[in-house]
């Protein structure tokens, strides 16, 4: 394979120093302070990671973490792609509104629209207030500092994460493809499933990967939806860091949390090529 010119080193060292100035060294940085017996930094060991490894208090943050991706994922891959499909089928004047309704909620700040969802959610929020008028329900529904109040604030912040990878795939595909399945006998489900899933699919596992990381890294949302009763790696972290000031663990809890999300995108993208190579 062709190496790079010298001309083309040059140009790709500022990206390769910034990568190395605001990951690499951080990233060294916390594997050096988890290797720390305690608080101080003065005795090296990794009596930390064991104390962490061990519990099983961890083991279930760790888990409750990763779940909580996986549901978020589920939930705006099945809003998200009849959204896409509505997308794909209209004209180009309506495909610009929805690209613009798509990229609205991106121009709100995450806090903003993560207290937004505390009045949605409330007992007085409209949520309760409609079921209670429908009369769905005897007493208003707790789901403030709920794993599926918290799931659902996710779904509508994390949407444009999903939809603007999809969105743009789904954009390049060629109507002729649907109009000759059609022409062949097969029905709009057959199309779906044999045409327009399998080539869209690029798009959906990027935008499911940007999710996952996203929603399990969400420190703000996570904290103010799901406050203290539900705690995730990233509220252990900030605990540990910062009311407790055991750096040696909140890094262990840090590297915990970088490999859980990476294992997860690489499950994602495995998952992709797979249902890929099986419509194909």
């Amino acid at each position: 394979m062709r190496g790079l010119r010298p001309a083309e080193w040059q140009l790709a060292l500022p990206l390769a120093l910034a990568y190395a100035a605001f990951f690499l060294v951080p990233l060294l940085l916390l594997i050096a302070v988890s290797a720390f017996d305690d608080e101080t930094l003065t005795t090296a060991g990794f009596a930390q990671w064991r104390k962490f490894l061990a519990d099983p208090f961890t083991w279930k943050v760790i888990v409750d973490t990763i779940k909580l991706g996986g549901l978020t994922v589920a939930a705006t891959a099945l809003i998200g792609y009849p959204v896409a499909l509505v997308y794909l089928g209209a004209s180009a004047g309506w495909q610009r509104v929805i690209l613009f309704v798509v990229i609205l909620p991106l121009l709100t700040s995450v806090v903003v629209r993560t207290f937004a969802w505390i009045v949605i959610l409330g007992r007085e929020g409209v949520i309760n207030q409609t079921v209670l008028w429908l009369g769905l329900v005897p007493a208003p529904l707790r789901l403030l500092q709920t794993e599926h109040g918290l799931v659902l604030a996710l779904t509508q912040i994390e949407m444009p994460l999903l939809l603007l990878p999809l969105l743009s795939v789904m954009s390049r595909l060629d109507p002729n493809l649907r109009d000759a399945s059609a022409g062949l006998g097969a029905s709009k489900w057959r199309t779906l499933f044999r045409i327009t899933l399998p080539l869209s699919l690029p798009g959906l596992v990027a935008g499911c990967m940007l999710v996952f990381a996203s929603s399990t890294t969400a420190f703000i949302s996570q904290f103010v939806i799901g406050g203290n009763r539900l705690v995730y790696l990233p509220l252990l972290i900030w605990q540990q860091s910062l009311v407790v000031y055991n750096w040696p663990l909140a890094s262990a809890a840090a590297l915990t949390l970088l490999v859980s999300v990476g294992v997860g995108v690489a499950a994602i993208a495995a998952l992709g090529r797979r249902a890929r190579a099986e419509a194909f």
